[in-house]
């Protein structure tokens, strides 16, 4: 789910519908998407694979959307193949069915139901409760929240596979023979531990800001420096001092080294890389990469605390500028182990 209230009113479904791939990050296909009208203006958008069993478990969408503060709900069912199926119109309309009887227990009204079979300048999309509206899909590209996602920083992709394949393991041969490297390296990294904590932490946090400065500049991180990187994320102080690279001035390079080491690290270390890439595309607003690397984090490890805690924040439409305020910790931490991060940068309003 993404969170988003920009001051937009649109003026027809097609203009609507043209929106969702500024605000999930990629062109939905096959998809059930709810926006969540607060105020008159765009509020939570939330997406889930159009499957046979979604018609079950509609309540557990209402129940997102209830916790969003939605005041009404649009839904989009994007269906290429049964757009103009009858039989699939059926199973449409008994989605449609389910969600509104899910969202009336919360007090929420369904406004209306649409299906459209593609998200493209030209689609054809028509409401499903033979209400007579039709019409087409205007140009995504020229969408205010295009043009707002660009200048946002955010990356646009074609389809939702692309966008998981930012964060797909890229060399699984030189992932693996990095067990043994980072191994070895957590046993050194023990006994400088147990001699003087602050400055192993120290030279950790330094290391990780320079390697994020050598990434970013194009060179190819040694093996021997992911290595230690990874040892070093498994101390706790050093991992939540991360999270203020994600409000400074290197935050881009932070982000860039988080994405490396997201494809290149062996599981499990590969989590603590794909959760500071979630922070960090969260707190600048980037809803689409945080939600693809926090589900990718939790399927290498459920039980982290961190992820889940975003993964929630993220469901629940928590605003990037409330999850900014968890990476002041890490300015904290960074001033008892005598480290000084980047100064905070200024976050403008989400266009």
């Amino acid at each position: 789910m993404r969170k988003h209230r920009p001051d937009v009113h649109f003026r027809s479904p097609g203009a609507l519908i043209a929106a969702l791939p500024a605000v999930l990050g990629f062109v939905p296909e096959k998809s059930l998407v709810l926006v969540s009208i607060e105020d008159a203006l765009m509020g939570a958008v939330m997406r889930a694979d159009l499957t046979a069993e979604l018609a079950a478990n509609t309540g557990h969408l209402a129940g997102v959307a209830a916790s969003s503060g939605a005041d009404t709900v649009i839904a989009v069912i994007v269906d290429a193949d049964g757009a103009l199926c009858p039989m699939c119109t059926d199973d449409h309309r008994e989605l449609c069915d389910a969600l509104r009887s899910g969202l009336q227990a919360h007090g929420i009204d369904l406004e209306a139901c649409h299906v459209v079979d593609r998200v493209e300048a030209g689609g054809l999309w028509h409401c499903i409760d033979d209400c007579g509206a039709r019409g087409t899909v205007e140009d995504p590209g020229a969408s205010p929240l295009a043009a707002a996602a660009v200048l946002e920083g955010r990356r646009l992709y074609a389809r939702r596979s692309d966008l998981q394949a930012v964060i797909a393991p890229a060399d699984c041969a030189r992932s693996r023979a990095l067990v043994a490297l980072i191994d070895a390296e957590a046993a050194r990294r023990a006994e400088s531990w147990r001699a003087d904590p602050d400055a192993c932490g120290r030279c950790d946090v330094v290391r990780v800001i320079r390697m994020a400065a050598e990434v970013s500049e194009g060179a190819e991180p040694a093996d021997d420096d992911i290595a230690a990187v990874a040892a070093a994320l498994t101390d706790v102080a050093v991992r939540d001092t991360m999270y203020a690279l994600a409000i400074g001035t290197g935050a881009t390079q932070a982000e860039n080294l988080w994405s490396v080491l997201s494809r290149l690290l062996p599981e499990p270390h590969r989590a603590e890389a794909l959760v500071l890439l979630a922070f960090s595309a969260y707190a600048r607003g980037d809803g689409p990469l945080a939600g693809i690397s926090l589900e990718a984090a939790l399927r290498v490890d459920p039980d982290h605390r961190m992820a889940g805690m975003l993964d929630t924040a993220l469901q629940s439409g928590m605003r990037p500028e409330q999850i900014r305020e968890l990476a002041a910790t890490g300015y904290r931490l960074a001033s008892r182990l005598g480290v000084v991060l980047p100064p905070r940068r200024a976050f403008g309003r989400p266009a």
